[in-house]
C-alpha cells in the first residue's frame, strides 16, 4: 500500500471516528477535510471513494455496538446485565420506542436521497447546516428545563421518542448533526443530557447500519479489490477513534452540554468560509 494513501486512509477514519457521534456533524468534516485538503477521489474513482465512506462508517457503528452491547441485546429481548445506565435489573426502553424515533428521518432520507446526495453534499451547505445547527443547539440548551425528567432512557416516554425522531429530520441536511440534532431535541423535552445522548447513540446502529448496507448495495459494483487495504485501514481507524469518542462523550455530556460545541462549530465554519471563499 502507498504510504500516502496509508496515511490518507487514516486521517479519514480518525475523522469519521472522532466526529460520528459529537454534536458536529460527520458528514460535514467529512466533506470538508476530503473535499479541501484529502481530495480521495483524484485518487480512487468517484464511486470507489464514496463506497469507502460508507465502509468507514460502518467501523463507527461497530463502536456503538461495543459500548452499548448490554442495552441492544435487551431490546431484541435478551436477557441484559444490570446496572448499564439504569438502576432497574431488566431494560425498559422498548424496540418500539427506538422505532417510533427513527421512522420519521428513515421515511424522509429514503424518499429524498437522490436530491441529497445531488444537491445538498458540498462545502457550501455544510457551512450553513452547521451555523443553523449551532444556533439550534444553543436554543435547547437555553431553553431546557433546569432539571431534567429523564434521568436515563428507561424512562423516555413514546411521545418523547417520536419528537426526537420528528427533530432529527433536520439532520438530513448535512452539517446539521444526527446527534446534534436529537440530543437538542431530547433536553427540550426533558431528558437530561446524557440520556439523550444514550438514546441518539442507539438510534444510531439501526439507521446507520441501514443506510450503509443501502448505499453499499448500491454501489458494489464499483468496489475494488485494489482498494481493499485502504478499505481496511480506514474502517479500523474509525472503529478505535470512534471507541474513544464516544466513551468520553458519554463522560462529559452532562457536564459541558452542547454550547462548547455549538461554539466550534461557528468557528469552524468561520474560518472554512475564510478559506475556501
Amino acid at each position: 500500500m502507498d504510504l500516502i494513501l496509508f496515511l490518507k486512509a487514516i486521517i479519514l477514519g480518525m475523522v469519521e471516528g472522532l466526529t460520528e457521534f459529537a454534536p458536529i456533524s460527520s458528514t460535514g468534516h467529512m466533506i470538508i477535510v476530503d473535499d479541501m485538503w484529502l481530495q480521495s477521489k483524484e485518487f480512487l474513482t468517484k464511486y470507489v471513494a464514496n463506497t469507502f465512506k460508507v465502509v468507514i462508517q460502518l467501523g463507527s457503528i461497530l463502536a456503538v455496538v461495543v459500548v452499548f452491547w448490554d442495552r441492544l441485546i435487551g431490546l431484541i429481548g435478551l436477557k441484559r446485565k444490570k446496572g448499564i445506565n439504569s438502576d432497574e435489573p431488566q431494560n425498559r426502553l422498548r424496540l418500539s420506542q427506538v422505532i417510533v424515533g427513527l421512522l420519521p428521518a428513515g421515511v424522509l432520507g429514503v424518499l429524498f436521497e437522490d436530491y441529497i446526495d445531488e444537491y445538498l453534499f458540498s462545502t457550501e451547505t455544510v457551512l450553513v447546516g452547521l451555523v443553523i445547527g449551532a444556533f439550534f443547539m444553543i436554543f435547547a440548551d437555553f431553553f431546557s428545563k433546569k432539571e431534567a425528567t429523564v434521568k436515563t432512557v428507561d424512562q423516555i416516554t413514546y411521545k418523547q421518542a417520536l419528537t426526537v425522531g420528528l427533530i432529527q429530520c433536520f439532520s438530513l441536511w448535512p452539517g446539521f448533526s444526527r446527534s446534534g440534532s436529537t440530543i437538542s431535541g431530547g433536553v427540550l423535552v426533558g431528558m437530561s443530557h446524557r440520556a439523550a445522548a444514550d438514546f441518539t447513540f442507539i438510534m444510531a446502529v439501526p439507521i446507520m447500519a441501514g443506510a450503509s448496507f443501502l448505499s453499499l448495495v448500491k454501489n458494489w459494483q464499483y468496489f475494488s479489490m485494489d482498494a481493499l487495504p485502504f478499505f481496511i485501514v480506514g474502517f479500523v481507524s474509525a472503529f478505535i477513534f470512534a471507541l474513544l469518542s464516544i466513551q468520553f462523550f458519554l463522560r462529559m455530556i452532562n457536564r459541558i452540554k452542547l454550547i462548547p460545541f455549538a461554539i466550534y462549530r461557528i468557528v469552524l465554519a468561520g474560518v472554512v468560509y475564510m478559506v475556501y471563499f
